[in-house]
Formats: C-alpha cells, structure tokens, sequence
C-alpha cells in the first residue's frame, strides 16, 4: 500500500468539479444548482431510516430482553445483529455504488431493508404468550443490516458527486448527522412503541420509515454530473488510485474502527448500565440518550462547517483531540462508578456526544481524500470499520461483564480505544511551501 497523503488545499481533479449553473444528471434531466439540497434531504432521509434501526432498537434493549425472554449473552448477539450485516456487506455497497451508481443500490438496498423489517413486524413480534425465536429475529435484523448497509457508502457517494469541495465537509456532514438524527428518533419513538404497544409496532414504525426513505429514492434520486461525465467517455481525470490500497486511508479507517467502540458503549450497553447499576429510570435513560443523539448530530454539523470555512483544514486535529477527551469521559465513569448517579450519568452523556460527534469531519476527510469518483469505496471501507466496531462492542461487553465489572468494561471499551485512535490518526497534511 502506498501513503498517499492529500492536501486539504490541493486544486479539485476534474472529476470532482461540479459546475455552476444547470446540472444535467445521468438521467438526462436539467437540474437547477438548489437540486443538490435535494439530494441531501434523500440522503438524510435514506441514512436516517437505516439508523432509527441500528441504533434505535439497542435503546429498547432492556424491554427487548424482556419481551423475548433473553440472556445478556443472547441480547448481546440480537443487538449486533444488524451491525454486523452492515459490516459484512458495506465494502461491497460502496464498491457497487462506484461502478453501478447510487440510485440502483440504494432501491435495492432499501428495498430489501422494508421488507426484511416487515417480516419482524408480521411474524417475529411476542403476543398472546407466544415469544418467538431470538434465533430467527438476530437472522432477520442481520438482513436487514446486509440490506440497508447499502445507504451508507451510495448516500455519501451522491452528496460528493453533487457539491463542490468547498461545501462537502459540510454537506457530509449534515448527511452523516442523520445518523444521530435517525438514532433520535429511534430513543424517542421505540421505547414507548414497546413499552404501550409492544414490538410489532416498534418493527411496524422502522418498516414504514424505511418504506417512505426508498419511495423517495424512487422518485426523486438523480446521479451526480461526475457519473455522467464518466459514461460519456469525456476528459475526465484519471480515476484517484484504490482507496483500499492507501495506507493512509487505511490508519483513518481504524481509527474509526476504534472510536466506534465506546461510542457503541453508549448507546448498547449504557442503558443497562444506568439502569441496573444506577437505578435511573427507563423514562430519564431515554431523554439522556436523545440528547446524546441530538447533539452529536450538531457536533457531527458543526464541525463539517468549521472545517469547510478553514479550506478543509483539521479535520484530523479536531477527531484526535475528541479522542483524547473521550478517554477521560470514559476513565471519570470508571473511577467514579459509585459515585452520585446525576454525576455518572452526566459523564456518560458528556462521553457519548462526543463519542457520536466525531463522524461528521471523519468522513469528509476520507472521501476527500479519496476523490468523488472513488468515495463508495473509501465510504464503504470506513463504515465497514464503524459497523464493525458497532457489532463487536455488545459481544464484548456481556464477555468482559461476566469476567470482571463495570469499570472494567468502561476502561477497556471506552477509555483504551479512544486512546489508541489518538496514536494512529495520521497528522494534518504539510501546507505547501509559499513561493
């Protein structure tokens, strides 16, 4: 592999100069420059659908342990049911998206996603005493992670093929903060879905979510000019080189490998945590973990701005200097896990914001550096790191849980990872040498 470090500062390759005025989409049609917005908002909306299921379901996971009857161990694989089937497949998306086009995976993609959500609504949900098998809901969560791991890597490729560069970390950005906006909703709207209704609804609500994101897709979702300007055959640039053979994108794609972990703390486990540990209450553990989610999704966008304004500088200053701070949020839990609950729980949520909060400049840095016409790739390799960490982490705890304790748990998957992440993000390219 090669260590291709890119300049924040560089002039944009062809490829990845999007036009002012008119925009002719690979549909043909003529799209005014606020279509771009557009496209966003489907992307959003698309990332938002696939979130309120892999993060809002974990929110629920006390009244899912309860509802189907389950061990720590066997919540732990239900909960990393849909993870996992991200991580097995976002590499594949993400190199589909770069030669197929994101509008042909993502009605794919979240097609299968509805209906896979629709099965669990119709056949996998408890009632009239009847638990079904846990087995049999962790197969069908992880299809639906296989299947909606699609919007990942297609959505962000759409978002980099219609904005010029100075206005992508922010549009990233605000597309990865559909991530936590979508976790949000999902804190908000699940747990009292199961708690008055029971699961069926819960899977009914994600399903229908799910339905409204691919009609839009459908409807609306046009491929950027880059894709168009490729098929033509016209003087477009080389194409960048693989993402998946650059060192340097590779030691990013840890790191966020990494920061997924305690992240995932949070938002698996850190409710059991409260509860059982604590004693706070399921109705405030779900207030805290919106305003996890609510705020790392304006961290996420705040960020991208910040950095756009800067010419896409510190980027990876910004995410070392989150990591650094994550460790001590983290080491506080520990040390202090039988001190007041307001004061733990505090520290928690203060850890889990930033443990969310860093995406938003993360994944920006990547896909610029990988170009647009490469960024399904790059996209699909980094959030096949994220949905590997997500996936691990609620394996990992129940394991360390039954070995040793709490603090324990909250040093090694909340404290060490965001220690290492520090260590491995490369630095901020050298600005180049004024003449």
């Amino acid at each position: 592999m090669t260590d291709q470090l890119a300049s924040p500062l560089r002039p944009p390759a062809p490829v990845d100069a999007v036009p002012v005025g008119p925009l002719v989409g690979q549909s043909g049609k003529v799209h005014t420059p606020r279509f771009k917005w557009g496209i966003l908002g489907i992307g959003i909306a698309a990332q938002a659908a696939f979130s309120a299921a892999f993060q809002g379901i974990p929110t629920s996971g006390s009244l899912l342990q309860d509802a189907y009857r389950l061990t720590p161990s066997q919540l732990g694989l239900v909960l990393a049911a849909v993870t996992c089937g991200a991580f097995v497949t976002d590499v594949f998306w993400g190199l589909m998206s770069d030669r197929i086009g994101e509008r042909k995976v993502l009605i794919t993609g979240l097609t299968g996603t509805t209906l896979a959500l629709a099965a669990a609504a119709l056949f996998l949900s408890p009632g009239g005493g009847a638990v079904p098998s846990y087995t049999a809901l962790a197969v069908v969560l992880f299809m639906a992670g296989c299947l909606g791991g699609s919007v990942n890597g297609a959505s962000g490729r759409a978002v980099m093929g219609w904005f010029p560069v100075h206005q992508r970390g922010f549009a990233i950005s605000l597309r990865v903060a559909a991530v936590p906006a979508g976790g949000a909703i999902g804190a908000a709207v699940l747990p009292p879905l199961a708690m008055n209704g029971g699961f069926r609804w819960v899977f009914a609500f994600l399903t229908a979510f799910s339905l409204l994101a691919t009609v839009a897709v459908v409807i609306w979702l046009d491929e950027p000019p880059l894709a168009k300007t490729k098929a033509q055959g016209g003087t477009a640039a080389p194409l960048a080189p693989n993402p998946l053979k650059r060192w340097d994108i590779w030691r990013i794609a840890i790191t966020a490998f990494l920061l997924d972990l305690p992240q995932f703390t949070v938002l698996t486990f850190g409710s059991v945590f409260l509860h059982t540990v604590k004693h706070v209450s399921l109705g405030t553990i779900a207030v805290l973990l919106v305003v996890v989610q609510v705020l790392s999704a304006v961290s996420r966008v705040w960020g991208g701005r910040w950095t756009d304004r800067r010419g896409g500088r510190h980027r990876r200053t910004m995410v070392t200097v989150y990591s650094w701070i994550i460790a001590g949020g983290f080491t506080a839990v520990a040390l202090l896990e039988s001190g007041p609950a307001w004061l733990v729980a505090a520290l928690l949520v203060v850890s889990g914001i930033l443990a969310c909060g860093w995406h938003g400049v993360h994944y920006a840095e990547i896909a610029t550096m990988a170009g647009a016409e490469r960024s399904g790739t790059a996209l699909g390799l980094e959030n096949t790191l994220v949905f590997a960490g997500a996936f691990v982490t609620p394996l990992l705890i129940p394991a360390l849980l039954s070995a040793s304790s709490w603090p324990v748990v909250m040093l090694l998957i909340g404290a060490l990872p965001a220690v290492l992440s520090a260590l491995i993000m490369p630095r901020e390219p050298k600005l180049p040498a004024r003449a």
